[in-house]
């Protein structure tokens, strides 16, 4: 019997379901395709968003929000796959973010692919992370993220930091 990669859903929940994100704040729109190690999501740049600059565009710059919310669609699949939910996590960063364009155009579609690179017992991981718009590669970044296991003690801890 051969051995495939499978999916967790053949069609997946709304993104409202998987994201705690809500308002202007919520940027994917769906997820196409979600395995134990990888997720592919897409957005569309919506020309009268706050974000969008005088010609309706998104900047390059929120190409990072746009990973971690496709890593966090992926963690949180994952653990609706498991019966539970995601914990919080947070975004710690990047040593690189390349964007070839300044901005994505105004209304493109976007399809943002993330692979799971690292995943440790205590929370740690790191994703690698694309977004394309049509043919074109606009971005990459190999992101990290954390979830700690009490996000109250982690946030109160970084406010006295």
């Amino acid at each position: 019997m051969p051995v495939t990669t499978p999916t967790i859903e053949s069609v997946f929940p709304p993104v409202e379901t998987i994201l705690p994100h809500r308002g202007t704040m919520l940027l994917l729109e769906r997820v196409s395709a979600c395995t134990d190690d990888a997720l592919t999501a897409h957005a569309r740049v919506n020309p009268a968003a706050w974000y969008a600059d005088a010609n309706g565009a998104m900047p390059a710059w929120i190409g990072i929000e746009l990973m971690a919310q496709a890593i966090a669609a992926h963690v949180g699949l994952l653990a609706m796959r498991a019966g539970g939910t995601a914990r919080p996590g947070v975004l710690l960063g990047s040593r690189s973010y390349t964007a070839v364009l300044s901005a994505f155009p105004r209304a493109a579609q976007l399809r943002i692919e993330t692979s799971e690179l690292l995943r440790s017992e205590a929370g740690h991981g790191a994703y690698e992370c694309t977004i394309d718009c049509g043919t074109t590669r606009c971005a990459e970044a190999v992101i990290k993220v954390y979830q700690p296991t009490d996000f109250q003690t982690f946030i109160e801890g970084s406010f006295r930091s």
